[in-house]
């Protein structure tokens, strides 16, 4: 696997002696201390290295690039990036002209065009990024194309790595790959997306997701197909996520508000256990009997995250039932995600214990932790580490 020394990967601006509580065994740690989900120092930090030093997902592809488009410019973390699209060849660059660094194209933004065109001096550059033209120039500049980032299409989602220095897309993926595979989620159409503007940090929502300790409390509809202490398995495996699954309670065969599948069983899958996964950093999986459904998180400050769902079926066929199911899901969720960011705002909070249920949230906390510490979240930890 490949590995990145603790010099290439920075601490974060918290105490070390605060995240030695965080990484400690489970049953003896706690959760991060305030100012990793209020510093906008901290969440300078995540930008540079959670976000734009591993592999981001932007977004389903049909999503980033729509019919007639080649190009789209997005913020990935830090570091602006430029995708293209030839045929099937995706490829992703570092948005800003060699020349003196102009953005190609404005964050946010698609074009059709079939070279990449620098509006501020107009040198062009060919979809592969090597240098097309430099006017007045009487002989192009060599080596002056574009730097080029790595990218990965993985069932149907753009990953890129904006730094250029993360491990291999396989290696980041680890064992999630196949636990998602039988689910084929490249083959499923869309059939329903909802957006929801949060007022938390983007780590409380994962935290939110990784745990069922709280669902008797705020979620009557998911404890009804889906029992509170039914995790049947927890994931201790390589990759930069956390995760498991849950068995479906008995006479449901999927989440949703009668627990009825709201389209075709997928073929293939565990039809009595929903799998979920959060991907470092911004993508959690939901791989139910009949749909996948998936959250993809960004983050816009310390204290604020939009979170874009969207349900995944068989030739994009979904009744109503799931999605308004997980409508109300996230509505009660985002209220006590919402709620949690207030209280971390309070002089008095204390990072506080897991629950003996909490053992997925302290993966990821762990894994937080270690990342704050010097360790990339590709990098399993070792006896002595």
């Amino acid at each position: 696997m490949t590995t990145t020394t603790p010099a290439d990967w920075p601490h974060a601006p918290l105490p070390l002696d605060e995240l030695k509580r965080v990484t400690g065994p489970f049953g003896k740690s706690s959760m991060l201390p305030a100012a990793a989900y209020t510093a906008p120092e901290v969440f300078a930090w995540e930008r540079r290295h959670l976000f734009a030093g591993t592999w981001s997902c932007l977004g389903r592809l049909d999503e980033v690039f729509p019919e007639g488009a080649t190009q789209y410019a997005r913020q990935v973390g830090t570091v602006p990036v430029l995708l293209t699209r030839e045929g099937d060849r995706i490829a992703a660059f570092a948005n800003t002209c060699r020349h003196r660094g102009h953005e190609l194209l404005a964050d946010g933004c698609s074009s059709s065009k079939r070279v990449v065109h620098c509006p501020y001096h107009s040198w062009t550059f060919k979809m592969d990024g090597s240098l097309r033209t430099a006017p007045r120039f009487p002989d192009l500049p060599e080596d002056h194309g574009l730097i080029e980032l790595p990218a990965e299409v993985w069932h149907g989602w753009v990953f890129v790595n904006a730094s250029g220095d993360a491990a291999s897309f396989p290696d980041y993926l680890g064992a999630l790959a196949g636990h998602v595979a039988p689910y084929a989620p490249e083959r499923l159409k869309l059939a329903a997306t909802r957006t929801y503007e949060v007022a938390a940090n983007w780590k409380v929502i994962v935290e939110n997701y990784q745990e069922c300790y709280h669902c008797p409390h705020i979620h009557p509809e998911l404890t009804a197909v889906a029992p509170p202490n039914s995790a049947s398995y927890i994931a201790d495996e390589p990759g930069a996520w956390v995760g498991g699954t849950m068995d479906l309670a008995e006479g449901a065969q999927t989440m949703s508000m009668d627990g009825r599948a709201g389209g075709a069983l997928l073929p293939g899958v565990d039809q009595r256990t929903v799998f979920y996964a959060a991907l470092v950093p911004n993508l959690f999986l939901s791989l139910h009997p009949d749909y996948v459904l998936i959250h993809h998180l960004v983050p816009s400050s310390p204290g604020h995250s939009r979170v874009e769902c969207s349900w995944y079926a068989q030739d994009g066929v979904l009744d109503d039932s799931p999605v308004d199911f997980w409508h109300r899901i996230n509505l009660q969720d985002w209220d006590a995600c919402e709620s949690v960011q207030r209280g971390l705002t309070s002089p008095h909070y204390r990072p506080g214990p897991f629950a003996p249920i909490e053992d997925s949230v302290h993966r990821w906390v762990s894994l937080i932790g270690r990342a704050y510490s010097g360790m990339p979240p590709w990098d399993r930890p070792t006896a002595d580490s």
